[in-house]
């Protein structure tokens, strides 16, 4: 006999998609058995033999509908202690070997006494990477508050009447040629390349990031001074319409700061520049679109000249303008800052 709730549940397990198949069978069985069905009718309709049927039979009656679900297998017993666990750990984070700059699986195994194995999936569980290395630059600008929260304060909340521009130099984009045909992906088939390369000259990319509509402003020279870059001012000033002002947000390279420059401001007088903090470079916006160019185009080119690099540098830039992406800043000036609080003890407690 089955009560109304305990019909429900059988229901929906056997029709739910996500039921387990063994749990939805049980539950047609205890269906049919609920509907009045000796053993065997239950069994020609479900389609499992009567021994099955008496089984689940047996198991709803004694234990109603926890005792339609597996019961958790204990498994080996546990031979990895936490002990075992704790001396990976700390060998791991404070002790080097005598060999070596970093511990490998086999190495660390057989100082601790377990299996390579083992040392893998404690470093996994633990998020631990000892052959991995990342970088990282502290800005030691002594204006480095004022200046972050000037920067995220036009990203955050540009001016009215305005044109916030994050600028930029990609110097030295080399193009690159390989000294054998390329061979192309196919079935079961990475591309692949030779991993030689010849050389045929660079070209430096100048680029200005419109922060609202995600165009660029682009030129090509073949070097970075500050006449370049003055010259590139100009190209900003004729593309952008005369009744706005221009903010430019940009770094603290030497060719930003030259007396040529200085004087080209005080004749424009509509460009404000917004220095990055030295170091800094992530907080310019621009940095994020090249490594766009960089990935979907640069990496895996090949060019014979620098007239044909350019060519195709204009022609995605130009694709790039058709459908522009703006890069949308996020984190206010102080959340910035309390990350680095926090990067900052880190280090402290760690003794460094």
């Amino acid at each position: 006999m089955l009560t109304e709730t305990e019909r429900a549940t059988l229901e929906r397990w056997a029709r739910r998609p996500k039921s387990p198949q063994s749990l939805a069978l049980r539950s047609r069985i205890v269906l049919g058995c609920g509907d009045g069905l000796p053993n065997f009718a239950v069994a020609e309709r479900v389609g499992v033999n009567q021994a099955t049927v008496s089984k689940w039979r047996r198991r709803f009656v004694a234990r109603r509908l926890d005792g339609l679900v597996d019961e958790p297998r204990p498994g080996a017993p546990r031979t990895i202690t936490d002990d075992d666990v704790e001396r990976v750990i700390v060998k791991t984070l404070e002790e080097k070997p005598t060999d070596a700059t970093h511990w490998l699986t086999r190495d660390l195994a057989k100082h601790v006494g377990i299996s390579p194995a083992s040392v893998g999936r404690i470093w996994q569980a633990f998020g631990l990477k000892p052959w991995q290395t990342d970088t990282f630059k502290l800005s030691d600008d002594p204006m480095f508050i004022d200046k972050v929260r000037d920067v995220v304060g036009l990203y955050l909340n540009p001016p009215d009447k305005a044109v916030v521009l994050c600028v930029d130099e990609k110097t030295g984009i080399q193009a690159l040629d390989r000294t054998q045909p390329i061979l192309p992906m196919r079935p079961g088939q990475v591309e692949r390349r030779t991993h030689d390369y010849k050389r045929n000259g660079i070209t430096d990319l100048f680029a200005a990031l419109n922060l609202a509509t995600g165009e660029v402003i682009h030129h090509l020279r073949p070097q970075h001074r500050a006449v370049e870059f003055k010259k590139f001012l100009e190209t900003i000033d004729r593309a952008v319409p005369a009744g706005l002002d221009v903010h430019v947000v940009l770094d603290n390279s030497s060719t930003h700061k030259t007396p040529a420059i200085k004087h080209w401001l005080v004749r424009h007088p509509r460009f404000t520049f917004h220095f990055t903090p030295t170091s800094s470079s992530w907080l310019n916006l621009v940095e994020r679109w090249f490594a766009e160019i960089t990935n979907r185009m640069l990496r895996r080119s090949a060019h014979r000249s620098v007239n044909e690099l350019a060519r195709d540098i204009n022609s995605w830039i130009t694709t790039w303008n058709d459908n522009p992406r703006p890069f949308v800043w996020h984190k206010t000036a102080d959340d910035i800052l309390d990350t680095l609080n926090r990067y900052l003890q880190r280090i402290s407690e760690a003794g460094h």
